[in-house]
């Protein structure tokens, strides 16, 4: 254990640090196709009984119309965050006629970009903003990349924590910008080590044929003679690779977290330097807007990374104006797949590892990163997307090759002290065992959930997507079976109403037209 890593741990091992760990708040954003009962993407409309998908602050859509997404409120309570996200769950399947929710990260039965209808938001500025991104990102990527789905969790140490942690290393610099330093180092360690989390909770090693009948530039082998399924025999999460939101353009980019304004100048100049290969796209001309510019990056949501730094933004406000202007205010881990297997997705156990592992790597010492060790980690990355549970695999650190199980056993090992320091603060053992069944997992690959996946197919004899429409038919039995309390009901329905109106006092107050508005909001970059 390093000496920071230790002084850490001892400044937090008392009643007050207890208290601030108790107060570790989270997000889930969680993301689910609509589709219909004999398991095709849904082409009807976002339901009209959910609200307004530009304004609910539970329910809205991502990618295309048919990708529901569910968000929970800032809570420092797991049990709580997931209640409210089983609550939400129930309440849409009231809402959803004979439409199901689909339970896996990669999609159902597909029939080609043409079949997936893309999100729409209403008449106003900002809501053209979000359907015309979503066409370049058709165009750029292709419209399949838009029915992949994730579970996005955020984190987020409280105020306190930052205030102990200044004071003890004798103030250094302001404290929004020591706070945004240590972030960036829970990011650098996270990159280092996010892998690992690939390995344990990756749940997408195999897709649907139909994902891929036009697409004859992959990797993926038939699961069965019938060619129904295709997968990556040693697999853990397609979603994470090059199925997912890559493209050669983006590879180019090296996007530095070693400081906030390095970030920031990376990615701004990304957003505003036209690229060649996407000049052919209308980008206003005439009016037709099929994507928002022809640069590398329309905006920076469209650089796609297993973790980014964020802070809420004003109404308008871009992201990296916000960061600008307050810094980081949490982080967003985005690597996480849809488990098919709980009701929501991802379960406590989960959670409970994933801030054992969040707060190992903010706590860890963690040097800037060089190009070096940032080639070491895509291919760490990459390697266990593709290949994580392969007899004898080796990962690169910064000495050469080592066997990939010697370094998640001594990452797990390393974060022994963090999850009794939690059981600790917590009053019990949850966070020990979770750790352990982590342990579990490298010492088994079988345990991995990605191996179940597979295993699963063989002992029923289903392909990917039978075996999906099975969980997902369960899940929804479970939830439109759930007994939503009376309250609960009323928020939301409150919701509904209030986000309808929202809509259309946004779409009553635009007062200049959507190339000016474009403009307005560029224009914000030239500051930054």
């Amino acid at each position: 254990m390093s000496s920071k890593l230790n002084d850490q741990l001892q400044a937090l091992d008392n009643p007050e640090g207890h208290k601030i760990l108790t107060a570790i708040a989270r997000g889930i954003e969680k993301e689910s196709l609509r589709i219909t009962t004999e398991g095709k993407l849904a082409q009807t409309p976002h339901p009209a009984g959910l609200g307004s998908a530009l304004t609910h602050s539970s329910i809205t859509t991502d990618y295309s119309e048919a990708l529901m997404e569910f968000i929970t409120p800032v809570d420092t309570s797991i049990e709580g965050s997931l209640k409210t996200l089983e609550d939400i769950h129930s309440y849409v399947y009231r809402k959803l006629g004979d439409e199901i929710l689909w339970s896996a990260s990669m999609p159902c039965l597909m029939t080609g970009d043409d079949g997936i209808p893309v999100a729409q938001y209403g008449s106003s500025n900002v809501a053209r903003m979000k359907t015309v991104y979503r066409y370049g990102l058709g165009h750029r990527y292709g419209r399949l990349m838009q029915t992949i789905a994730g579970i996005h969790y955020n984190f987020s140490m409280p105020q306190v924590f930052w205030q102990h942690a200044w004071e003890a290393e004798g103030q250094p610099g302001c404290l929004t910008d020591y706070i945004s330093t240590r972030y960036l180092g829970l990011i650098r360690n996270f990159q280092r080590y996010s892998w690992l989390l690939v390995y344990l909770y990756g749940a997408s090693p195999a897709v649907c044929a139909s994902f891929l009948k036009d697409n004859n530039k992959h990797e993926l082998t038939p699961f069965d003679d019938q060619t129904r399924s295709l997968h990556m025999p040693y697999g853990t999460a397609l979603r994470m690779g090059d199925l997912g939101y890559n493209s050669d353009a983006q590879k180019g980019m090296s996007i530095c977290y070693n400081s906030l304004a390095n970030y920031v100048q990376t990615l701004k100049k990304a957003i505003q330097q036209p690229h060649p290969g996407y000049a052919g796209i209308p980008s206003g001309q005439d009016g037709n807007y099929q994507q928002l510019n022809d640069s590398l990056l329309q905006i920076e949501n469209e650089f796609y990374s297993p973790i980014r730094p964020k802070r809420v933004a004003y109404s308008g406000e871009t992201p990296l104006g916000a960061l600008c202007r307050a810094g980081i205010e949490y982080i967003e881990v985005r690597c996480v797949d849809v488990s098919p297997f709980t009701p929501v997705g991802l379960d406590a156990q989960q959670i409970r590892f994933m801030d054992t592992f969040l707060l190992y790597c903010l706590l860890q010492d963690s040097p800037p990163c060089t190009d070096h060790e940032q080639v070491i980690m895509d291919y760490n990355l990459k390697t266990v997307v593709n290949r994580g549970r392969e007899p004898g695999l080796k990962l690169k650190d910064c000495s050469g090759e080592r066997p990939m199980v010697e370094l998640a056993g001594e990452l797990l090992a390393s974060m022994e002290s963090i999850s009794d320091l939690l059981d600790s603060a917590f009053k019990g053992t949850d966070y020990s065992a979770a750790l352990q069944d982590q342990k579990a997992k490298v010492a088994d690959p079988e345990l991995t959930p990605s191996a179940r996946m597979l295993r699963e197919m063989r002992e029923t004899e289903l392909p990917f997507f039978r075996l999906e429409m099975e969980y997902s038919k369960r899940w929804a039995e479970h939830f439109r079976a759930s007994t939503l309390a009376d309250e609960v009901v009323k928020t939301l329905d409150r919701e509904t109403h209030s986000s309808l109106q929202a809509q259309a006092d946004i779409e009553q107050s635009d007062s200049i037209d959507f190339d000016q508005y474009l403009k307005n909001f560029y224009a914000q970059y030239d500051s930054l």
